[in-house]
């Protein structure tokens, strides 16, 4: 009998209900804080927006971010403080706010009224204060209720600004969850790239910029410049860029000091401009990517009332710099004929190293083309033959409603392969077997990437040989044993990735797969443990009949533990591009030559273990 639908079924949800039932919405990945994408960074980053905005308009040149052992977070800003008769709106009335009225917040990124909000709906403690003029006025809350209310301010003569302090809700997120350090002090570096002048100091330590766009691209630079960045201002507008001896193309782009990491419209007309406008420049027809091999470029924009293709606002959808006004890629085209031409005719060094740099991109794409042609024939022959590949359904590039949970496993030998091909969900899970040790191709050109059948096969399942448009996995999940053999193969992959398609790692997608050292277990449960610590807590819940076994390879787990391994509960230790490092000089030391300094480094951070048999 068919259900019944009346009245009864349709339900109206508060804000808080709402956000608390579909947080995934508002906040992204309700992960465990190791990624820089994880929910809890956004949580954060909402909360700070509103800090920023105040600095922008005028108000406050310092910020305070602390995060405690407890991860317990403390946001003070000295701004202007929330109007104290609206606190309770401005934490707890969705859609409110006074970034509606454009002429007080024109070019701000947090437009939707859902900001911190979210954070209260999704916090076990959330308080929020405001001074203003020798007044301040504070609300308490637990999960967007009201716990404890100020009725009316009281004296208080610490400076005017607002102080904002949470705890996530562990019921929503992973119980493991966790800020990690390097990923909060990068976001607070970038806040004052973007904002120069402006001083955030967190947990005690201090960060500001002087130049801007031009100090984060020195910072994260890891190859070698080939002439000193240009730096173009405009209205609106800042553009800083170099090129490199790399083959591929970096960018950080912002707007409205959002990081737009997924790029969007004002990243693709810049692209587009820098062609245009290179090609006007020195009257030759260059091919775009010859133009743009290398390219390393921060971009950041202001636009009026922009649009995001997403709450993260991590991609921007806006066509228009303004409501009214022209199309950003008109504008960006026209920022670059003006600025970008001036300044290629006033620095003729600048002007011949740039000239040099596409002209060494064209001839190693002519010296390529023929091997390129070798590789493509016998990859596409590879297609009906190698089982190298176990593919899955949902890919990245596709309209797959799990295309986000599109994973590859990269792994070592068929005893591996075979138990996570058995236990993989094939919807969204792929396996790439290795036979045995990839080549070491530290140094070697890219024509390797098309010589070596191995190489050529994964560049073509993962589909990155023309850059990360056409990504066919989000996760590119390299899984080894954790032996020193297995810990080689792990560095010859990412020596590759590194080498060759450093945007893979840069942008988040590469991790390594954890897995388990011991199975305890007795009649009634079983624990997977991944170091000592969780081995001694599961024999002391197993009690004297615990069964310990210690997994030595990933060959020895069977295909029903994988499942375990791989599901829900899977670990992943993300790839993380060491912050300020030469990438050159890194590969050079662990990859290249075996010298006395690598040699003193592995005694030095030898570490001896009590049970060395079972390392």
């Amino acid at each position: 009998m068919a259900a019944s639908y009346t009245e009864d079924d349709i339900k109206s949800l508060d804000w808080k209900e709402h956000i608390r039932l579909r947080p995934g919405m508002y906040i992204g990945k309700l992960a465990d804080g190791s990624s820089p994408e994880d929910g809890i960074y956004i949580l954060l980053k909402e909360v700070l927006d509103n800090s920023i905005d105040e600095y922008v308009m005028g108000y406050g040149k310092r910020i305070h971010v602390n995060i405690d052992d407890e991860d317990r977070v403390e946001v003070r800003d000295f701004g202007r403080g929330i109007p104290l008769g609206k606190l309770m709106d401005c934490a707890a009335k969705i859609n409110t706010g006074a970034k509606y009225d454009s002429e007080a917040f024109k070019k701000s990124v947090g437009l939707n009224g859902v900001g911190i909000k979210a954070v209260n709906a999704l916090s076990t403690f959330f308080e929020i204060q405001a001074w203003r003029d020798g007044e301040t006025k504070a609300i308490e809350f637990s999960k967007g209720e009201v716990v404890e209310e100020m009725k009316k301010s009281r004296k208080d003569d610490s400076e005017n600004g607002t102080r904002i302090t949470f705890d996530v809700d562990r019921d929503i997120f992973p119980k493991r969850t966790k800020y990690r350090e390097r990923y909060v002090e990068k976001m607070c570096r970038y806040y004052t790239y973007l904002n120069p002048g402006l001083a955030v100091i967190y947990n005690g330590k201090k960060y500001k910029s002087k130049d801007g766009l031009l100090d984060l691209l020195k910072e994260e630079m890891d190859v070698e410049m080939l002439y000193e960045p240009i730096t173009l201002a405009g209205n609106d507008i800042d553009v800083t860029f170099t090129s490199t001896a790399s083959s591929s193309e970096d960018y950080y782009t912002f707007v409205n000091g959002q990081h737009t990491t997924q790029g969007g419209t004002h990243l693709a007309a810049f692209r587009e401009a820098v062609v245009k406008v290179i090609r006007d420049f020195y009257k030759k027809q260059y091919d775009p990517g010859d133009i743009r091999a290398g390219l390393t470029a921060a971009v950041s924009l202001r636009v009026e009332e922009p649009v995001f293709e997403s709450q993260t606002k991590t991609k921007l959808g806006s066509t228009n710099i303004a409501p009214e006004g022209e199309t950003i890629r008109t504008f960006i085209l026209n920022f670059l004929k003006e600025k970008l031409d001036n300044y290629l005719h006033k620095n003729p060094a600048t002007a011949e190293a740039l000239q040099k740099r596409i002209l060494a991109a064209e001839k190693e794409r002519k010296e390529l083309k023929g091997i390129k042609k070798l590789a493509r024939d016998r990859a596409r022959k590879a297609k009906v033959h190698n089982k190298k590949l176990r593919d899955c359904r949902a890919h990245l590039d596709s309209k797959h409603k799990r295309r986000e949970e599109s994973t590859v496993f990269i792994t070592e030998g068929d005893s591996a392969s075979g138990s996570i091909t058995k236990s993989r969900d094939v919807e969204t899970q792929a396996v790439f077997s290795l036979r045995g040790k990839p080549l070491n191709c530290y140094g070697l050109t890219k024509k390797i990437v098309y010589e070596n059948e191995e190489f050529n096969l994964l560049q073509h399942a993962l589909n990155i040989e023309d850059g990360l448009e056409g990504l066919r996995f989000n996760n590119v999940v390299v899984a080894t044993d954790a032996d020193v053999d297995g810990m080689h193969i792990r560095l010859l992959l990412l020596t590759f990735f590194l080498q060759f398609f450093p945007e893979v790692v840069r942008e988040g997608h590469v991790y390594i797969l954890q897995t388990p050292l011991f199975r305890v277990r007795n009649k009634k449960k079983t624990f997977y443990c991944y170091d000592d610590k969780e081995r001694e807590d599961a024999m002391k819940v197993c009690g004297k009949a615990a069964e310990i076994t210690r997994f030595k390879g990933l060959g020895e787990i069977s295909p029903d533990e994988f499942k375990f391994m791989i599901g829900q509960d899977m670990r992943l230790d993300p790839v993380n591009m060491v912050e300020g490092k030469s990438l050159k000089e890194m590969l050079a030391f662990y990859m290249g030559k075996n010298t006395p300094d690598r040699q003193l480094y592995i005694i030095d951070n030898l570490r001896e273990d009590v049970d060395t048999a079972e390392i």
